[in-house]
């Protein structure tokens, strides 16, 4: 899982683990996306969104389709040599010896 600032994903709330998910698999999204797809409360989502921001997990943006919302997607994850892409091969779980 993603480690930041030492908060780990594995310590937030379960809301905010299903959307980290739902940004995984569909994002980039807005927060009524997103409601829709994880069938949270809007209230929730919000919360779920500010505890992620905090751990710098999800990063929000313009949406431009609408400027009265905000597009949230998930971090880069940021490789040893700060070139932006962590490109180091991880084993699978299901496959590790």
């Amino acid at each position: 899982m993603v480690d930041t600032d030492g908060e780990d994903i594995e310590d937030l709330p379960p809301s905010a683990k299903l959307v980290f998910k739902v940004l995984e698999y569909d994002g980039p999204l807005t927060q009524k996306q997103i409601v829709k797809e994880s069938m949270l409360s809007a209230r929730t989502v919000r919360y779920a969104l500010e505890r992620l921001e905090d751990i710098g997990i999800v990063d929000e943006d313009i949406y431009f389709a609408d400027a009265r919302q905000s597009l949230y997607r998930l971090e880069e994850p940021v490789a040893a040599d700060g070139s932006g892409v962590d490109e180091t091969p991880k084993k699978d779980a299901c496959c590790a010896e």
